[in-house]
């Protein structure tokens, strides 16, 4: 992840989200939206995973570490995620934030998206504490719950299958590449 290639897979993926995106025609509702997912898609966990007590996943995970790192909103952004999201925007694509992130974590998880350059969406949608099961069946009820509301999904990226997975994935679907870990 630290080296040119995982950059370059990342942009490839958005060149492709981009010429997708181009050829939607896009309703005159303000309906249309893009799922984004937050953690390794928007933004980047890298610094806490290069520092010494964590060494790139090779020490066990520890919610306790991740949380406290959370808490700081020091995350950078993906920069490829981010020129996708300013595209977009630009061409009348309202972006929907569905993350794992714990909703005690929202005023921080607003202002390190907003420090870094993610300025508008439609929702921030963040794991409540009722919020059970697996990542798939979550995710799935978050954007089900937007196309009940009238949304409609025109595009999803993430870089967990589960971010990609299950009901209402939207028109179509885009995986960062994400070679730290994995949620099933």
């Amino acid at each position: 992840m630290l080296g040119k290639q995982y950059r370059d897979d990342c942009y490839n993926v958005v060149a492709a989200a981009i010429q997708y995106a181009k050829t939607i025609k896009i309703g005159k509702n303000g309906k249309d939206i893009w799922v984004f997912d937050i953690d390794e898609t928007t933004l980047s966990n890298l610094p806490y995973y290069a520092r010494s007590d964590v060494a790139f996943g090779s020490i066990k995970y520890n919610g306790t570490k991740f949380d406290e790192w959370t808490r700081e909103g020091k995350a950078p952004p993906v920069p490829a995620a981010l020129f996708l999201y300013n595209t977009l925007l630009s061409m009348g694509i309202k972006p929907v934030f569905i993350s794992g992130t714990k909703e005690e974590f929202r005023q921080i998880r607003i202002t390190n998206l907003n420090k870094v350059g993610y300025h508008s969406w439609i929702r921030l949608i963040l794991k409540g504490v009722n919020d059970t099961g697996s990542s798939v069946k979550y995710k799935s009820g978050k954007r089900g719950e937007l196309v009940k509301d009238g949304y409609r999904i025109v595009g999803n990226i993430g870089d967990q299958w589960s971010d990609l997975l299950g009901d209402y994935v939207g028109q179509r679907t885009f995986k960062l590449p994400d070679p730290m870990y994995y949620i099933a």
